[in-house]
């Protein structure tokens, strides 16, 4: 595997620039990546991140929502917006001859999104028809306890918006959220595929040389909860013809040395079709569709999980495989 070589400057205004040359294929690829997500919406406001990042390309200072839509479909390309817990990623790419156009249209969400009244009052009913499913779905219900019991008061421990915080959003918190957290010295531009050096890196200091540098807030985060004693925690749904199973411990940063063996580790006990949680609970026992470990390693905090939806009539026999697999490393057998 040959990788090539990357360059690296910062212009300026703070901007990390990331080159990498591909010219393999007449393509290109740009991520603009910034240093804010999730866990730093406000504590009143869960979920401002993302709506964020949905409403990015419904209308700028010089396009409508339907014109930025034209011109995508125009070049071929594509440009979304997306929020995770750490980071907002603006990702666009399409043949490396429209790349100045393709810039440009980065540029303008970025900079210049207007977040019209129309488009936050279309998102917040289609938000709040979304909570509705949501909450009518095993799945969120047990990712959500999940996620209070891992996380505790820490900001991780929120994994969608409220009711309540729909209401309460202006338009006016989406432009003060957007100016905070997007700051060139809070980002990183990437660019990947075929281009030329020099020109790339002069066009993006033309479209984004009036882009001031300030300094970003970063959130205080409390401490995670001090989990001692293995605790079950269970949400009663009558009825229900499966149950989530969902078995969780603190795990790691994703900077952490341990990072890639733990990958190995699970990539062996749980995240495909041929692991060990898969093969045991599906192909042998035949209690669920599938089986699988997550490995969530994030920037201040991780966990470790592994999951399925069994039936509800074997539960308790899918636990005790599910830590058979987990405990096998100590030399105990199934009947122990």
């Amino acid at each position: 595997m040959n990788l090539p070589e990357s360059f690296q400057t910062t212009l300026a205004n703070g901007l990390t620039l990331v080159l990498i040359e591909d010219k393999r294929l007449p393509l290109i690829n740009f991520r603009l990546a910034f240093r804010s997500g999730d866990a730093n919406d406000p504590a009143e406001l869960p979920g401002l991140s993302d709506m964020m990042a949905h409403l990015l390309t419904e209308g700028t200072t010089t396009r409508t929502s339907r014109q930025i839509a034209e011109e995508i479909e125009r070049l071929g390309a594509t440009v979304s917006v997306g929020s995770s817990s750490d980071f907002t990623t603006i990702a666009a790419s399409g043949l490396s001859v429209y790349a100045n156009e393709i810039l440009e249209l980065v540029a303008d969400v970025t900079l210049r999104a207007t977040f019209p009244q129309n488009e936050v009052d279309l998102a917040r009913e289609n938000t709040q028809q979304m909570l509705i499913q949501q909450r009518a779905q095993p799945t969120f219900l047990a990712s959500e306890r999940m996620a209070q019991v891992m996380f505790g008061a820490h900001p991780y421990s929120r994994i969608s918006p409220t009711s309540e915080m729909l209401d309460a959003l202006t338009r006016d918190d989406l432009l003060s959220f957007r100016d905070a957290a997007f700051r060139p010295n809070n980002a990183v531009m990437m660019v990947v595929g075929e281009f030329e050096h020099d020109a790339i890196i002069a066009e993006i200091e033309q479209l984004f040389s009036d882009w001031q540098p300030a300094e970003s807030p970063k959130p205080s985060l409390p401490a995670l909860p001090d989990l001692k004693t293995r605790t079950a925690y269970v949400i009663d749904r009558p009825g229900s013809a499966q149950s989530n199973i969902v078995i969780a411990n603190h795990g790691i940063t994703r900077t952490s040395p341990d990072y890639f063996p733990l990958l190995l580790m699970h990539t062996i006990l749980g995240a495909n079709a041929s692991s060990r949680l898969f093969m045991n609970l599906r192909e042998e026992k035949g209690y669920t569709y599938g089986a699988y470990s997550n490995l969530d390693a994030r920037r201040s905090a991780g966990t470790f999980r592994a999951t399925a939806e069994v039936r509800t009539a074997v539960t308790g026999a899918s636990l005790h495989e599910f830590f058979y697999e987990l405990e096998s490393h100590s030399g105990r057998s199934r009947l122990d």
